[in-house]
């Protein structure tokens, strides 16, 4: 009998074909992989009418929760370019987590090109808070920058100036 734990599934991340992410994290999620594709509500308006549509946060990538050794079966999907392995774990989950949080605490996130320089805060008050950001803009409401970096993509919410604080 082998005294060694067994590893929980780490993060793969899967960069996929063109505009394929929903249909690679629906195959993910009916083959038992829990997968996390972080969507955000885009609103136009059209000759007087108002349209949201459902958008891929981070367009091209599908987070998965998996072995290592699944790479190669989540690799050969139709929808899959390439299986990434962060080289941080614990690092990229804790980034992925403050995403997804933002998200589920329904507050206004978007996509960010690249990530901005700025002054680092510790948002201090409302459902993120303990979380670590970039502030993007400084009128009010802040937009905090919340990162994941090894796949170089960021998104931004919206907070108030008295929710955060300088780290």
């Amino acid at each position: 009998m082998s005294d060694r734990s067994v590893a929980p599934p780490s993060w793969l991340v899967v960069h996929t074909l063109s505009r394929a992410e929903k249909k690679l994290a629906e195959w993910a999620r009916r083959e038992g992989f829990r997968a996390e594709l972080p969507t955000y509500i885009s609103v136009k308006r059209y000759r007087g009418k108002v349209v949201q549509f459902e958008k891929v946060l981070f367009p091209g990538y599908v987070f998965v929760r998996a072995e290592g050794r699944d790479g190669a079966r989540i690799q050969q999907n139709r929808h899959a370019a390439r299986v990434l392995v962060p080289p941080d774990m614990g690092e990229f989950d804790r980034q992925l987590r403050e995403i997804l949080s933002a998200i589920d605490a329904g507050l206004e996130i978007r996509p960010v090109s690249g990530i901005q320089v700025g002054t680092r805060v510790r948002i201090s008050g409302g459902p993120l808070r303990g979380m670590e950001g970039m502030v993007e803009r400084l009128e009010a409401p802040l937009s905090v920058v919340l990162r994941l970096d090894f796949i170089s993509e960021a998104a931004a919410v919206r907070l108030e100036t008295v929710d955060v604080e300088v780290v």
